[in-house]
């Protein structure tokens, strides 16, 4: 069976090249696992249409954003120039994990080559953040009935402060945020299950912590993923305050994809943070998720 990932050149747009977001990840990561045949092709994806957007965000914030009227202030909050580039990335990259969702319900397991922007709440984006893909595409599922209780397993080094709060009324999603204690956002939101990681953490440590709360996760009634595994918990990461090797961070993907896959639960992939001094390896190192997901289908 092919495994489905999905993908689209606009997934990259044109900000500056010294722009402390490597925007540069999503076009190489996708040849990288064209190259190493981890995809044979990709599947392509539309932007989120407004009545999608709308289930996770303010009809005023989507059109502020597509209109490019976002305030000054607002705009600095999110990190990245309101452009042209910059909207149709937001709305494909969120077209994309809706997409992957719907691929991880027929395949059992799906990935996106983007997404995991999970600090965009309601009515504002921050921390390169415009539109939380993985809030919009569960809202989707919920609300089509492709899905009933769903689980967010957000292993960013920075906490899913968006996820938590867009869905903290709702008993149908559950938000579990492993993260950097330290680290952004300075004030945490409250998630369902939050474990607070202090800096220089090392992989013996945070895969048993990791171990620990996924047994504790096994034992409710989830019927589908989204795992964000951001892969800034590596110890070269530019934002990251852990201390976690390569293998790290691949034994972590393993082990989420394999849980699920195991129990026959459906299960969306998508990128979240990666800040790494050595891009070459941050490609790398975001491709290991693809590549948990390739071995098991």
């Amino acid at each position: 069976m092919d495994f489905p990932v999905v993908n689209h050149e606009d997934y990259f747009a044109k900000i500056d090249e010294d722009h402390r977001f490597p925007i540069n990840k999503f076009g190489e990561l996708a040849n990288y696992l064209l190259k190493k045949k981890v995809v044979k092709k990709f599947h392509k994806p539309y932007p989120c249409s407004d009545e999608t957007l709308k289930r996770a965000h303010s009809e005023k914030y989507i059109n502020e954003i597509k209109n490019k009227t976002l305030e000054k202030n607002k705009i600095k909050k999110i990190g990245f120039p309101l452009i042209d580039s910059v909207v149709r990335r937001s709305l494909v990259a969120t077209g994309g994990t809706v997409l992957a969702s719907k691929l991880a319900i027929n395949f059992g397991l799906a990935c996106n080559t983007a997404g995991g922007s999970h600090h965009a709440n309601f009515d504002e984006g921050a921390g390169y953040c415009v539109f939380n893909d993985v809030a919009v595409a569960a809202q989707y599922l919920l609300d089509r009935g492709l899905a009933n209780r769903i689980l967010i397993v957000d292993l960013d080094v920075h906490q899913g402060n968006g996820n938590s709060d867009i869905f903290k009324n709702n008993k149908d999603v559950f938000t579990f945020s492993m993260h950097s204690k330290s680290n952004y956002p300075a004030k945490k939101s409250i998630s369902d299950l939050d474990v607070e990681l202090e800096d220089n953490l090392e992989d013996k440590n945070y895969l048993k912590t990791l171990k620990f709360y996924l047994h504790k996760l096994n034992k409710e009634n989830f019927d589908f993923v989204f795992y964000i595994a951001g892969v800034d918990i590596h110890f070269n990461d530019r934002l990251g305050k852990l201390n976690i090797t390569d293998d790290g961070v691949k034994e972590r993907d393993e082990l989420i994809t394999q849980n699920f896959y195991s129990k026959c639960i459906p299960l969306c992939g998508v990128l979240g943070g990666g800040y790494n001094k050595d891009f070459n390896k941050l490609v790398e190192l975001h491709s290991f998720l693809h590549q948990s997901c390739a071995k098991l289908l």
